[in-house]
């Protein structure tokens, strides 16, 4: 132990924080945009129809003649109705047995514009969107995805660590809520990390706690699940039933499917008018078919009641409700408030404003780190510390400006462009990586005020790019009615007001003058030194 216990929690709190913060401070970015995800999809494919909440009615007119036409031999059927901004458009899927034994069966999955009645073309300028962004925040892109979930995990498990070694290290916390002296150096640096820690203190144990259940149940869902151990493979089997589901077998005896629209019907007595979600239909056009009528989700949880339908006579077989166990309702509410797809329109800003705020108090910890250790004597810095500060830079500013280069290159790549949506993640990764080298050919003041300028740049000229580049923009959003289109412009220039403002301050030189006591006399630690 370095000193007293409280010392011993800082010095952990600064090299946990330190070694791990450039991609915590990616997976805060990219995860804080994920609260927008869909309204990004909007912006990057403005050529898919808009949010479509149609009846279900129509919704089922439009879904099943395309999948008797387009998947007859497949052994299920699922459509996804459009319910709200988490699913704006009408969605199919089906899986397609193998065709020969040995073989391997294949899913696909179309969005229907019930306005028309055919396939949305995804093709034309094909985007990965918010979704991309989003998933990189638990994936991160280019390596495997079970390492990058295992990555995940551990670097989830640091920041809880983190957040508690903060809190102990912090022994006036409370106070720190209302402390900021400006113009004061690195004491200003740590004021707005400690100011930024404390006022969202709840929401960072919140996202991280449900963030460690999420890698849980990825890691051990058996034990998550409660009282499988660690056999996976048993878990796998029984998976089903644990949702109350019980295996089906085809009959090999065609018969008509029901009728979905009376099915429905049927389904919102039980449900409750208005609360379908989609429709689970297990071996369509089989004498053993069944149809399993989803309803919506109601609170944190994604799990919402069913009601289950014999596949070719419409009747009831079973309406009771699900019925979980104790940990897993745990996970599904931990996970459901992590992901926040119950949120309403001011409670999704409350969580993409949190994000913002954990995005800063990261990058502030980064930045009072570097500065508590500059050189006062202007003497040359060591290589580890010119090390720290380029990538400090290139990560907190470098990483902005990758982002608006993934939305530059949305706009700007040739629609016909093989791979296009991959291009799309190439050119940003391409350009955070000429950011992290940037650093190394200027000054830190010149590196900070230089990027901070382009990232500014390159956010206010997005809505400019939209005028050239599609036909629905900031400029024209009443003659479309697309309010999420200009909002998302609006935002980037908000953002890059933001920025303009912060190269005011972020830029300025300051030496290290070793803060031994606040003003109270209480001990700060001088740590890592």
């Amino acid at each position: 132990m370095i000193g007293s216990f409280r010392q011993s929690m800082t010095w952990l709190h600064t090299w946990a924080g330190l070694i791990f913060c450039w991609i915590l401070y990616f997976m805060f970015v990219t995860g804080t945009l994920g609260y927008f995800d869909d309204e990004i999809d909007q912006w990057m494919m403005p050529e898919r129809p808009a949010m479509q909440l149609t009846s279900v009615e129509k919704s089922i007119a439009t879904a099943v003649p395309f999948l008797e036409q387009e998947a007859s031999d497949a052994s299920r059927w699922f459509i996804a109705l459009a319910t709200d901004r988490n699913e704006p458009l009408l969605r199919v899927f089906w899986n397609t047995p193998a065709a020969e034994e040995g073989g391997e069966a294949t899913n696909d999955n179309k969005l229907l514009d019930v306005s028309t009645g055919t396939a949305v073309d995804e093709s034309v300028n094909a985007s990965g969107g918010g979704q991309v962004l989003y998933r990189m925040h638990y994936i991160l892109h280019y390596i495997d995805r079970d390492l990058a979930y295992r990555l995940i995990g551990v670097l989830t498990f640091l920041m809880f660590v983190g957040i508690v070694s903060g809190i102990v290290a912090h022994k006036k916390i409370f106070k720190d809520f209302f402390t900021f002296r400006t113009s004061k150096g690195q004491r200003s640096w740590l004021d707005m990390h400690n100011l930024l820690s404390v006022s969202t203190l709840p929401f960072q144990i919140m996202i991280t706690y449900s963030g460690l259940i999420f890698m849980i149940v990825t890691w051990m869902p058996g034990i998550a699940l409660g009282t499988y151990g660690f056999d996976a493979k048993k878990l796998q089997a029984d998976g089903s039933q644990l949702l109350g589901q019980t295996e089906l077998e085809k009959s090999g005896e065609a018969a008509p499917l029901a009728d979905l629209t009376a099915v429905a019907k049927l389904a919102e007595t039980r449900l409750g008018e208005g609360n379908i979600a989609g429709f689970n239909i297990e071996y369509p056009g089989d004498a053993n078919a069944r149809i399993t009528v989803n309803g919506k989700s109601a609170g944190l949880s994604r799990f919402a009641n069913r009601v289950v339908f014999d596949g070719t006579t419409g009747e009831i077989t079973d309406d009771s409700e699900i019925e979980l166990n104790t940990s897993v309702n745990i996970a599904a509410t931990a996970i459901g408030l992590h992901e926040g797809l119950f949120a309403g329109t001011l409670l999704r800003w409350l969580y993409f404003l949190s994000g913002l705020l954990g995005t800063a108090m990261v990058a502030t910890g980064a930045i009072y780190w570097t500065i508590k250790r500059r050189p006062a004597d202007g003497s040359k810095a060591s290589f580890a510390y010119r090390f720290v500060e380029c990538v400090n830079i290139g990560t907190i500013v470098g990483l902005l400006i990758a982002v608006a280069a993934y939305f530059w290159a949305n706009r700007l790549l040739p629609e016909d462009l093989a791979n296009r949506a991959d291009w799309e993640v190439h050119t940003m990764f391409i350009v955070w990586a000429l950011t992290l080298l940037y650093p190394i050919l200027r000054s830190a003041s010149q590196a900070w005020r230089e990027l901070t300028w382009l990232a500014a740049f390159s956010y206010a000229a997005l809505p400019l790019i939209s005028v050239f580049t599609v036909e629905q923009h900031l400029f024209n959003f009443s003659e479309h009615g697309r309010w999420t289109l200009a909002g998302f412009e609006l935002t980037c220039l908000f953002t890059a007001g933001a920025l303009l403002v912060a190269s005011r301050y972020i830029a300025k030189p300051t030496a290290s003058k070793e803060i031994d006591k606040e003003e109270d006399g209480s001990l700060i630690p001088v740590v890592g030194k």
